[in-house]
């Protein structure tokens, strides 16, 4: 195995829940669930469909977001181990989330420093809020992505042809792990690995997550 990169999704794996979801279940603005179901069925890009539900609600509420996406999110077992194991090995770390800004930064603040932090962007200026696509799609992506994560594994990949590690659980990582070498999975992603035939490992907290690459870390010194 070549060196090793871990590309990470937040929402629903980092953290236990979808925050997003989580925020709209909380304030349930009106028409937030169809827009939901567009998006998980693929009806509309992720794009389109998280631009939508955030322009449902007035960007009065900022501190009242923020505060419930920090107090509710749950970190997964294992988190901050799985930062450390990172570290100690010398694995490049990214987090890659179609989450956004002012949620994202705060519930990892206590965890990086990381190697970077990929997510979209937030604009409270206008009566509704505005979401931002710092990382929009390339040429070679037509998907509408919102944060596209194959486009960001492209970008940070062209200096060394390294071992792609994708980590993730949903819609927004089903095109992540079409480019990874192997793939830690959950949920609907680990449906969609087995389903394509994708090199995978479901998982369920960060502890099987070291696990697994120390397995193929061990091999491979093994081999060498």
């Amino acid at each position: 195995m070549t060196k090793p990169v871990i590309f990470c999704d937040f929402d629903g794996t980092v953290t236990e829940s979808d925050n997003i979801i989580s925020m709209m279940e909380k304030f349930a603005p009106q028409g937030w669930e169809r827009i939901k179901d567009q998006i998980l069925s693929r009806e509309i890009s992720i794009n389109e469909g998280v631009g939508k539900l955030f322009s449902l609600l007035p960007s009065k509420i900022k501190d009242e977001l923020t505060e419930f996406a920090i107090e509710n999110a749950k970190i997964r077992p294992g988190f901050g181990e799985f930062v450390e194991f990172a570290r100690a090995k010398g694995i490049p770390f990214y987090i890659v989330s179609g989450g956004i800004d002012f949620f994202v930064y705060p519930i990892l603040e206590k965890y990086g420093p990381f190697d970077g932090v990929y997510c979209n962007e937030s604009d409270f200026t206008d009566e509704r809020i505005k979401i931002l696509w710092p990382n929009e799609c390339d040429s070679l992506c037509n998907n509408d992505c919102g944060c596209c994560k194959p486009s960001i594994i492209r970008k940070l990949n062209t200096q060394e042809n390294r071992f792609k590690i994708v980590i993730g659980d949903s819609v927004t990582d089903l095109e992540a792990a079409k480019h990874a070498d192997f793939v830690l999975a959950r949920d609907l992603l680990q449906e969609k690995c087995v389903e394509w035939g994708i090199n995978h490992q479901g998982f369920t907290s960060f502890f099987d997550c070291i696990e697994e690459i120390n397995k193929r870390i061990e091999v491979d010194e093994l081999t060498c």
